[in-house]
């Protein structure tokens, strides 16, 4: 699954490739990989004509600030978008299990919005929302952003397509078919759509993630470090690899309980975490698998890797065996001489 470094790897790139550029039309391939709204068309007709402004990142997720349209001005414009649930449910959140086959139907069709423009503007309007509409993604385990140019042959896992005029577009591939992608319309709280987000702990990079902040989090908890750090509440975009990574660097062994941990261990985490996380970035991320960024190009952080996905291989640092674990259901390298 892309962690925070593949997902800063590729929101760099779309901001090299994408700004400013405006979306005229799409296809949508898959209808479920449209979280919001449940409709493929209205998601579509949500994009159309509108700018990218910026990308950001939080965790794990990507977030697209779009440009306002005059139409955004009129209050209807609002209010003909579906109806945002209080609880902020996604498409897969509601669906039971008596509609399984409508889905199956409905995933073999394709809706696809034309490069035509329309002028709904109003001289008259009042002031545009304070609030712009944005586009979320979210890759998950192995969704893909491309850039691409429209006469690319498609891919079998394709499963949205976003066009910027008639030469360029950004095309969505997802094999497991597990990726996310929302459109919040302006006015609309962007965490009252996609609810993950307020969910998540502090990002690595930003002002609050502290030592005290980590320690706060990691206190009288009896969970292993690993599995904490795999807690998106407790820090953003950390999975299994820079986890390994970062208890590697502070020489934590992965099955050390919170609670244990000592003062001195848990600041050298946190400057590991920080420094690992850089260090993929300036590699372009780590490719074991599906991994491309935004040109199809793989990253390389896993040429340089401590200690994931190197069972059985000398450590880098004292030649000792790498060994592997389960903890969580999930995999844990280390290296049992130079973690305590």
């Amino acid at each position: 699954m892309p962690e925070l470094p593949e997902v800063e790897t590729v929101r760099r790139g779309l901001n090299q490739l994408t700004l400013q550029r405006k979306i005229t039309g799409g296809d949508v391939l898959l209808n479920r990989t449209i979280a919001y709204p449940f409709s493929a068309e209205d998601f579509l007709n949500g994009l159309k004509k509108r700018e990218i402004i910026s990308w950001h990142r939080r965790g794990k997720y990507l977030i697209a600030e779009l440009s306002f349209l005059e139409e955004d001005k009129e209050s209807h414009c609002v209010a003909e978008v579906p109806a945002v649930r209080a609880s902020g449910a996604t498409r897969r959140e509601t669906r039971g299990k008596g509609d399984k086959e409508t889905r199956r139907q409905g995933d073999k069709g394709t809706r696809r919005q034309g490069d035509e423009v329309e002028n709904n503007s109003s001289p008259s309007s009042p002031s545009p929302p304070s609030t712009p509409s944005s586009l979320g993604v979210h890759l998950r385990m192995t969704g893909q952003l491309l850039w691409l140019p429209q006469d690319e042959p498609l891919h079998k896992h394709t499963r949205v397509r976003l066009f910027f005029g008639e030469e360029w577009e950004l095309r969505f591939v997802d094999q497991r078919t597990f990726g996310q992608m929302w459109w919040v319309p302006p006015k609309v709280e962007t965490q009252s759509i996609i609810t993950g987000l307020a969910k998540l702990g502090a990002d690595p990079f930003s002002a609050e993630f502290t030592v005290e902040y980590l320690a706060e989090k990691l206190k009288n908890r009896r969970r292993a470090i690993k599995t904490a750090l795999l807690d998106q509440s407790v820090v953003a975009g950390i999975g299994n690899i820079y986890a390994d990574e970062a208890l590697f660097m502070g020489r934590i062994k992965p099955e050390t309980l919170c609670l244990n941990l000592r003062r001195e261990q848990i600041k050298s985490l946190h400057s590991s975490i920080i420094k690992v996380l850089k260090t993929s970035i300036e590699a372009g991320g780590t490719t074991f698998s599906n991994f491309l960024n935004v040109q199809g190009v793989n990253g390389n952080y896993a040429h340089v890797a401590w200690v994931y996905n190197r069972t059985g291989k000398p450590c880098r640092n004292c030649t000792h065996l790498i060994e592997r674990i389960k903890l969580g259901g999930r995999s844990s390298h280390f290296c049992p001489q130079c973690q305590e």
